[in-house]
């Protein structure tokens, strides 16, 4: 029925999970308590509305698109890199079909139809996208690396490797130029 939320009802609860599933790739940089996926995709979704702007793409379809990027770690949990080597990744797509399941036609068409383009990457705003996913974990890696984890180093460098558009790594070299209280001093009048 496609009236019927109680499958939209079960996903939003499912979603919250996120606020709890940690990234487990800091853990390898001896941070203790690391950051949560939703905590990561909600930053990600703020850089990728950045980037598409300055990069003229759509803003609100690529926040849209980083919304969803890691929703299907509800299920599979946050597979960090080297535990990808060994076991083999679920298909977000499919996970995501999975989660949309029983939901009103035209939600589960769209929620997948955003997922698919994100991992195709072929348009600007997915590539948008996936650059604020990279840029968000090397600003993260900044801010653990300020907090006294120095190996957070790897990630920082690896995903400044890995931006694509010119925007994103414009971004980098100017979050690496930065202390992650800079603000503060700017925001407080501070000269220096």
């Amino acid at each position: 029925m496609a009236d019927n939320l109680s499958a939209v009802a079960r996903f939003l609860y499912e979603a919250g999970t996120l606020k709890h599933s940690r990234r487990t790739g800091w853990w390898m940089a001896g941070v203790n308590n690391p950051e949560s996926v939703a905590e990561h995709s909600w930053r990600t979704s703020l850089i990728a509305s950045v980037i598409a702007k300055l990069e003229g793409a759509d803003p609100a379809r690529a926040a849209v698109l980083a919304v969803w990027h890691d929703t299907q770690e509800a299920r599979t949990g946050d597979v960090n890199h080297l535990g990808k080597k060994y076991a083999a990744g679920a298909d977000p797509q499919a996970v995501t079909a999975d989660q949309t399941a029983g939901m009103p036609d035209a939600l589960a068409s769209a929620i997948r139809d955003l997922v698919a383009e994100y991992e195709a990457q072929d348009s600007p705003e997915a590539v948008c996208a996936r650059d604020a996913d990279k840029l968000e974990c090397l600003l993260q890696g900044i801010e653990y690396r300020a907090q006294g984890y120095e190996a957070a180093q790897r990630w920082i460098d690896n995903s400044r490797a890995r931006l694509t558009t010119e925007t994103g790594k414009r971004l980098a070299d100017e979050l690496l130029n930065q202390s992650p209280l800079d603000w503060l001093r700017a925001a407080m009048g501070d000269k220096a």
